[in-house]
């Protein structure tokens, strides 16, 4: 049987429990500083930037996709989201055919917000993207989180996984129709 007791000690998955939280614990600490840093000049929390980016990925979506993706408590993404519709960045609607579900999409000026923000990102402003220099410089790419994201994936599935990694193709986009993409 797989992923029984007898597959691993009790030790070797403490280890691994205790190493994934030590981690991840201090590697949030830096990324949330460095997130807010970056938002800080556009008046905006965390959870509202991640909502307006699933937004913008997902164009027109229920509240409970965007809270899905966001990995956020529902209420969370739809008290977030009231609060970006009364600031002008989303609008709210209900589908004829499914009144049930809220569904939100970008306005105009949310869109734009978006994108400057992103048009805006300073690399060397970033304390993880630092930390990964090294590797860059020794492999000539950053890493690519292979057994982290087979974790995520066996967590939260593959849809959310699919969506997680197509959603990478609207940086893209935003990088080349807005500054130049050479380096910092």
């Amino acid at each position: 049987m797989r992923g029984s007791i007898n597959d691993y000690t009790i030790m070797e998955s403490l280890y691994f429990s205790q190493r994934m939280m030590q981690l991840s614990k201090a590697l949030w600490k830096v990324i949330e500083k460095d997130w807010q840093q970056w938002i800080k000049p556009y008046d905006l929390n965390i959870n509202e930037h991640h909502i307006l980016w699933i937004t913008y990925y997902l164009k027109d979506a229920p509240i409970s996709e965007i809270a899905k993706l966001g990995v956020m408590h529902v209420s969370t993404a739809f008290n977030f989201s009231k609060k970006l519709e009364n600031r002008g960045y989303l609008q709210f609607s209900k589908k004829e055919n499914d009144m049930r579900n809220t569904y939100i999409q970008l306005t105009e000026k949310g869109e734009a917000l978006l994108l400057t923000i992103f048009e805006n990102y300073e690399p060397l402003q970033n304390s993880v993207l630092k930390g990964a220099l090294p590797l860059h410089q020794l492999y000539g790419k950053f890493p690519d989180f292979i057994e982290m994201t087979t974790i995520v994936r066996s967590i939260y599935g593959d849809d959310f996984m699919e969506v997680f990694e197509n959603s990478f193709d609207n940086i893209a986009k935003i990088r080349s129709s807005g500054r130049n993409d050479s380096n910092p």
